[in-house]
């Protein structure tokens, strides 16, 4: 019988919520551990259900049954991760330590369950006969899970194993917090108005009321994107530009207690380790053998082949830049910090178009409008604003989405600003999966956190048009999640390969470029008047402005993650060099800038040391090249037409992970992805 205590823990009620949305309001930090705790015992007893049933092992009592065991544990997680992420605490940070270890040894539990593992592997031996293409891949998935995972391994090497998941998954928590320090610690107060040159009257507001919202008078400038970004793109003061960048470039890189070269170093070795183990040669080799591109040499190759195309573009351009500052300012020799400012000046001066010309156009509330209006058109869907759905900060704003026929589809979340609890950059998540039950169809609820520029005094948030781009990146991802439409929750939605999940977040990006669609929600915040069609047209004649450069980012950045992970040295120490000097390696050709002996991208790269990108940076490349090849076929019948957009809902966004992403992309597009699609949209071919 439940303690009192337990009674009052809301994780352990059915939520009588709207949609059963969670009751952030009435959760406490203390209710995590417990509930965690109580979720791992449930857990435990269901499999202990499913090895010791004497009925014979079937897919139904084995497959579907482990796919359904833990959905307490999955409650609290989903909830206490994700907050963790977007509005976390130095209490959420210290139960984090806590319970990661706990969550991996229970991981390990049921991965090196040998009894478990001997029905699962009963039943695949039972073959595929009668199952669904969906039922096929759970089953598959469920095996390779066991086998991946060390099911197959001594108990010596399980205990390995179990030592080194525990060991990773606390390194990787100590990672995201020391690059949140680091974001946090730094702000950079200007007190002398002759200092804000060359920065737009809304920065400087902004920045007036992020000093003013701290007590302090002056200007306040940190490492939030809205806030660094627009100063090194705009201030004319090269020695301050130098400082901001100096300051996030060399976060967690810095002689201090958030130092995470040593964690790299550690994660690195542990991951070659456990591939070793599992008998893969590399870290790379055991994550692609779960991917579309399957081994190193692959994605080598493609990088490689991209690298060919945009480099002489990248030099080129470069080249421009450095004549262009030498030309207007004297500067003999570019810096890093240099690139955003001269790289706007010059699109400013080429194409007479930059962020703040456009961003009256992009007020925040118009933009989300804009995306609802492209899923409402595309796929039938609407948003409806709710204020009867908790929320978690008073900055996200809740919405009720409703099918082509009024039904409920999902639960919304958008969560735009920035602040000290969340951590940079944007990203969409889920606090509940789609999946069927026997209730009926549950429908998901769909998260995405940005970090945009916030309202002023006087002004709207007023967004760039990168953060226009970013918003409806994310809402990509939204969909992918939002109209699921499987069986199975670890098939569901966004549940698919890593270099498959950015096709439909990239795609979305390419509607921000078509009249037909900027129409819809880029009109003046204080006039009202549509965005003109010359100002449409220097955004197309400008996209591909000084893309040689960003491809090459963009290729160096997957390349310093295959550095770290495609090492093959059989449990020697994978990295016998400085981080730093690893990572210039690894670039090595790619980067025409000077060395700056403070920075440092790895340290705080968290995309493969925190998030789950490790070996799969180069799948923005891959998905590019998959959403240019499908933006094509839109454009051939219309950016807004119903079949194309039915189909592509069908085959891809709905069908989640149920099936082997190469062969629902040739349901949709009738053959394989191009990457002349790709390279001649970047301008990069003829």
């Amino acid at each position: 019988m439940p303690t009192f205590a337990a009674t009052m823990n809301p994780f352990f009620q059915d939520y009588t919520t709207t949609y059963g949305t969670i009751p952030f309001s009435q959760i406490k930090n203390e209710h995590y551990v417990p509930a965690i705790k109580q979720g791992i015992t449930d857990a435990k007893a269901e499999i202990d259900a499913i090895v010791h049933t004497n009925d014979t092992p079937t897919f139904e009592n084995v497959i579907v049954a482990l796919e359904n065991s833990g959905e307490l544990l999955t409650k609290v997680t989903s909830a206490f991760f994700n907050l963790n992420s977007a509005e976390t605490s130095d209490e959420m940070q210290e139960i984090a330590q806590e319970i990661s270890p706990l969550l991996s040894a229970h991981g390990n539990d049921i991965a090196m369950n040998a009894g478990l593992f001997a029905k699962v592997k009963e039943v695949f031996d039972q073959g595929f006969d009668g199952l669904t293409p969906e039922q096929k891949t759970l089953l598959e998935n469920a095996y390779k899970g066991f086998t991946r995972n060390g099911a197959n391994l001594n108990d010596t090497d399980k205990e390995k194993l179990r030592e080194i998941d525990a060991r990773k998954a606390k390194l990787s928590l100590i990672f995201g917090e020391r690059v949140l320090k680091e974001s946090n610690a730094f702000e950079m107060l200007i007190t002398d108005e002759n200092d804000l040159n060359g920065l737009p009257e809304g920065i400087r507001e902004a920045a007036q009321g992020m000093a003013t919202a701290k007590e302090k008078g002056g200007w306040l400038f940190t490492l939030d994107y809205p806030s660094y970004i627009p100063f090194v793109t705009y201030s004319t003061r090269r020695e301050l530009r130098e400082r901001m960048y100096k300051a996030f470039s060399s976060k967690a890189f810095q002689s201090n207690e958030n130092n995470n070269e040593e964690v790299i170093q550690e994660i690195v070795q542990l991951r070659l380790e456990r591939a070793n183990l599992l008998g893969f040669e590399s870290h790379a080799d055991y994550v692609l053998a779960e991917r579309m591109a399957k081994s190193p040499t692959t994605v080598i190759e493609f990088l490689t082949t991209i690298e060919a195309k945009a480099l002489p573009h990248a030099r080129h351009e470069f080249e421009e830049l450095t004549a262009y500052a030498k030309k207007i300012d004297g500067i003999d020799l570019l810096q890093k910090w240099d690139a955003a400012y001269y790289s706007e000046k010059l699109k400013k001066e080429r194409f007479t178009i930059d962020d703040e010309l456009l961003r009256p156009y992009f007020q925040l509330e118009k933009v989300e409008e804009g995306v609802f209006l492209t899923a409402k058109k595309l796929f039938g869907i609407s948003f409806h604003k709710r204020d009867d759905i908790d929320k978690y900060h008073e900055d996200v704003i809740t919405y009720e989405v409703k099918d082509e026929n009024g039904a409920h589809l999902a639960v919304f979340y958008a969560d735009y600003f920035p602040r000290a609890g969340k951590r940079q950059g944007a990203w969409m998540t889920s606090f509940r999966s789609q999946k069927q039950t026997a209730q009926g169809d549950q429908r998901p609820h769909v998260s995405i956190v940005c970090n945009f520029t916030k309202p002023t005094g006087t002004k709207p948030s007023l967004l760039t048009f990168n953060e226009v781009t970013t918003l409806f990146h994310e809402f990509g991802h939204a969909l992918h999640g939002m109209l699921a439409a499987g069986t199975y929750a670890s098939l569901s939605g966004t549940s698919v390969y890593w270099d498959f999940v950015e096709l439909p977040s990239q795609l979305m990006e390419n509607w921000c470029y078509e009249k037909e669609c900027l129409d819809l929600f880029a009109k003046h915040y204080q006039t009202g008047s549509t965005i003109p069609s010359e100002y449409i047209q220097k955004i197309k004649d400008s996209a591909n402005f000084m893309s040689g450069m960003a491809t090459m980012r963009q290729v160096g950045l997957g390349k310093i993650d295959m550095g770290f992970h495609a090492v093959k040295l059989n449990n020697k120490a994978p990295i016998q060099k400085s981080i730093k000097e690893w990572e210039t390696e690894s670039i090595a050709g790619l980067d025409f800038y000077p060395k700056v002996a403070e920075a440092c991208t790895s340290t705080s790269f968290s995309h493969i040391f925190q998030g789950g990108y490790s070996s799969g940076y180069y799948s923005y490349k891959w998905a590019e090249v998959l959403d240019a090849d499908t933006f094509e076929a839109f454009l051939e019948n219309g950016i807004f037409d119903p079949e194309t957009a039915t189909r592509f809902r069908n085959t891809i966004l709905s069908a989640g992970g149920t099936e082997h992403p190469s062969i629902l992309y040739n349901r949709f597009r009738g053959r394989d992805a191009k990457v002349d699609a790709l390279l001649k949209r970047a301008g990069l071919v003829g």
